[in-house]
C-alpha cells in the first residue's frame, strides 16, 4: 500500500507538473513572444479548421477544400487572414488538407458553437487517452495491478506529448486511440470491428500507412481466419472514400492538391531522418528502415496475436511510423506508447544481458524522465521567481523530446532478443482460439 500510495503521489506531482508548465511557463512565453513580433494568435485549434470545413460542407454545401474556406479558417484559427507581406506571420495556411471523410467524425457538432465544441472535444480526447491504457496492457499481455493501472493512466496524461495534443485538440489523439482500440480488437479476435476501427484511423493517412501493409502481411500467415480483418478494412475504406466522392465530387484529386500545398508553404516538411541527414540521405534511410520492418514483418506473420512476437512487431511498426512521416510533430509521440510499456515490462530480463541492453534502457528511460522533472522543476520554480524569469527556461523540458523516437526505435531493435522471451504476467501463455472460436 505504501508503495502504491508513493506511485501515485509521484505520478499526480509529475502529471500536474506537465500541465502548469505548459500553461504558465510554455504558452505564457509563445504569447509574450507573439505580442512582441505580432503573430497572430487566435484560438489555435487544431480541430478548429476540420470542424469549419465540415460545417461549412454539410450545412451551406461548400467546398472544404476552396481558399475562401482557408481564409475563413484563418480568421478563426489565428484571429485574421495571414499576410504574407508580414515576416512574422506562421507559414501554415492552415487549409483543409484532410481526407474529405474526417467531416463524418465530426457531423454531430457542426451545428453547435465551436466553443462548445472545443471542451466537449478536450474532455472526450482526455477520456479516450486515458481508455488506452488498459487497451495496450491487453494488447501486449502484461497484467499488472490496478495501482499501477492508474499510475500508468496519470502519467500517461501528464505526458508532454499528450498534454500538446489535447491543448491542440489534434486528430492524431483521436487516431491513437482508434489504433489502441484496433490492435486490443484483434487479441480479443473481433478481426472485423478491428479492420473497420483502422480503416477509420486513416483520417490520417500518414500514421497508420504501414499498418495495412502489416496486416496484409499478417493475414497471410493463417488467410482462413484472418481474412476478415483484411476484408473489413478494404470494405470500410471503399465505404468512406465513396461517401466522401458523393459529398464532394473529386476530392481525391483536391485532397492531393491540398497536401502538395502544405508541403510548399511549410518549407517542404519531412520526415525526421530528413532533417537530420538531408532530404536524399533522409528518404534513402526511411526507405531502409520500411524494409527492415516488413522484413521483421514477414517472418512473424504466422505468429498469434497473443504471443511476444506480434507485440514486438506492432510497437516497432509504430516506432518506425514516427521516423519516416513526413511530420515530427511531438504530439505524435502518442503512438509510442505502447512501445515504452514493452521495454519497461522487459526491463528487467533485458537489464541483465549485457552493458549494451542497460545503456540503450538508461538513455530512453532518462530521456523519458527528463520532461517530467524539468517541468516539475519549473513548476516549482514558480512559487518563488516570477513568472517572466521562469519563462526563459521555457525550453528546458523539451531538450530531450525530438530524440525520444529515434532512441526507442534503436532500443526496440537492441532488446528485441530479450522482448521476445515469454515475460512474466503475458498472455501468450493461453492456449490458441479453436477456428470456430473466432466468430463474431
Amino acid at each position: 500500500m505504501r508503495r502504491s500510495a508513493l506511485l501515485w503521489i509521484l505520478a499526480v506531482i509529475f502529471t500536474a507538473s506537465t500541465w502548469i508548465y505548459v500553461q504558465y511557463v510554455l504558452v505564457a512565453h509563445q504569447r509574450a513572444a507573439a505580442a512582441t513580433k505580432g503573430i497572430p494568435r487566435g484560438n489555435l485549434s487544431d480541430l478548429y479548421p476540420r470542424w469549419l470545413g465540415a460545417r461549412e460542407l454539410l450545412l451551406h454545401g461548400r467546398n472544404p477544400y476552396r481558399d475562401d474556406i482557408t481564409r475563413e479558417i484563418q480568421i478563426g484559427y489565428y484571429g485574421r487572414v495571414l499576410d504574407a507581406s508580414r515576416p512574422n506571420d506562421p507559414k501554415d495556411q492552415q487549409a483543409f488538407a484532410y481526407p474529405i471523410y474526417v467531416v463524418l467524425m465530426i457531423a454531430p457538432t457542426v451545428s453547435l458553437p465551436f466553443a462548445t465544441v472545443s471542451k466537449f472535444v478536450f474532455w472526450i480526447f482526455a477520456v479516450l487517452t486515458a481508455l488506452s491504457v488498459p487497451l495496450w496492457l491487453r494488447t501486449l499481455g502484461w497484467r499488472i495491478s490496478l495501482s499501477r493501472k492508474i499510475a500508468w493512466t496519470l502519467l500517461t496524461l501528464g505526458w508532454f506529448p499528450v498534454v500538446q495534443g489535447l491543448r491542440l485538440q489534434q486528430l492524431t489523439v483521436l487516431v491513437a486511440a482508434l489504433v489502441a482500440l484496433g490492435m486490443s480488437a484483434i487479441v480479443g479476435r473481433r478481426l472485423v470491428l478491428a479492420g473497420v476501427l483502422l480503416a477509420a484511423a486513416t483520417i490520417k493517412p500518414q500514421l497508420v500507412f504501414l499498418l495495412p501493409l502489416w496486416l496484409c502481411l499478417w493475414a497471410t500467415g493463417n488467410w482462413r481466419e484472418r481474412q476478415r480483418i483484411v476484408w473489413s478494412f478494404c470494405v470500410t475504406v471503399a465505404v468512406l472514400v465513396a461517401v466522401g466522392e458523393w459529398l464532394v465530387p473529386g476530392w481525391i484529386r483536391e485532397f492531393r492538391t491540398a497536401l502538395g500545398a502544405y508541403y510548399t508553404y511549410t518549407g517542404g516538411a519531412g520526415s525526421m531522418l530528413d532533417v537530420l541527414l538531408s532530404k536524399r540521405v533522409g528518404s534513402v534511410v526511411s526507405l531502409i528502415l520500411v524494409s527492415v520492418f516488413l522484413s521483421f514483418a514477414w517472418r512473424v506473420r504466422r505468429a498469434r496475436e497473443t504471443t511476444a512476437e506480434f507485440q514486438w512487431v506492432c510497437c516497432f511498426l509504430l516506432a518506425t511510423t514516427l521516423l519516416v512521416i513526413p511530420s515530427f510533430g511531438t504530439y505524435n509521440q502518442i503512438l509510442l506508447l505502447p512501445a515504452c510499456m514493452i521495454l519497461l515490462r522487459g526491463a528487467k530480463n533485458s537489464w541483465h544481458r549485457g552493458w549494451l541492453q542497460k545503456t540503450f534502457l538508461a538513455i530512453v528511460a532518462g530521456s523519458l524522465f527528463w520532461s517530467y522533472l524539468a517541468a516539475s522543476l519549473l513548476a516549482v520554480a514558480l512559487l518563488f521567481l516570477p513568472g517572466t524569469t521562469v519563462q526563459r527556461a521555457w525550453g528546458l523540458p523539451l531538450y530531450l523530446v525530438f530524440a525520444v523516437p529515434i532512441l526507442i526505435y534503436a532500443t526496440l531493435l537492441v532488446v528485441r532478443k530479450d522482448l521476445l522471451r515469454e515475460p512474466d504476467g503475458a498472455t501468450d501463455r493461453l492456449p490458441a482460439l479453436q477456428p470456430n472460436a473466432a466468430a463474431e
